[in-house]
């Protein structure tokens, strides 16, 4: 007689009475049962974590978009305030202008006294607050750009065109100019250059001869 190992071939334990239905839902759960436990679970947890990141990864691109068109949108307004309080400030200086034109020809005249003097000195803390600054001195090159030539003449003791008289001092604020310095100009005397050219050309055509004739002669 050969004997059986027990545990093999075995069925599921399904009442007698139990209908086919009942014994093919155990038999499912027993295969089941035997399949290796976590690896569809893992696999969905996965794909989920996936998607997390993906929209994670899109979100924080999407919010250093809005902050980088935040500080350009900041930055901009800032830029437009400062250009409008310039130009209101420009435009309430220019109507000053003649008065400090005034006030300047009664300090090199001598009658900025009393108190004419303290009215003229407030005024002008006023305007130097609000960004107004002067420009114009004698002796610096003229410059198109913020100079206006009213008088034009020649010297000699000049190599460039400059400003030998102002004759209304400039204006400006910030880098904004609101009135040119008028100016009296001077440019080099027509053949001054060319005359110290020549001679320039002659001492240094000496110089060249008296090296290749050795030095000068000795009398």
């Amino acid at each position: 007689m050969t004997e059986e190992t027990p545990g093999f071939d075995e069925k599921p334990d399904v009442p007698s009475d139990a209908a086919p239905e009942d014994a093919a839902q155990a038999e499912s759960a027993d295969k089941a049962g035997s399949a290796p436990a976590g690896d569809v679970p893992d696999v969905a947890l996965q794909a989920q974590l996936d998607q997390v990141r993906t929209a994670l990864n899109e979100r924080t691109t999407d919010l250093q978009r809005l902050q980088a068109e935040y500080q350009n949108y900041r930055r901009r307004v800032e830029r437009d305030r400062v250009t409008v309080k310039e130009i209101a400030a420009a435009n309430l200086l220019s109507e000053l202008l003649p008065t400090l034109d005034d006030v300047g020809r009664a300090r090199e005249h001598g009658e900025l006294v009393g108190g004419f003097k303290s009215v003229a000195e407030s005024l002008e803390t006023v305007v130097a607050k609000l960004g107004l600054q002067q420009f114009g001195k004698e002796g610096e090159p003229f410059d198109p750009t913020i100079h206006e030539a009213l008088m034009h003449s020649y010297a000699p003791d000049v190599t460039e065109t400059t400003c030998v008289a102002i004759l209304q001092p400039g204006y400006r604020i910030g880098e904004r100019t609101i009135r040119p310095a008028r100016v009296a100009v001077a440019e080099p005397q027509p053949g001054a250059q060319t005359a110290k050219s020549g001679s320039d050309d002659d001492v240094k055509g000496a110089q060249a001869s008296d090296e290749e004739s050795g030095g000068p002669e000795e009398g």
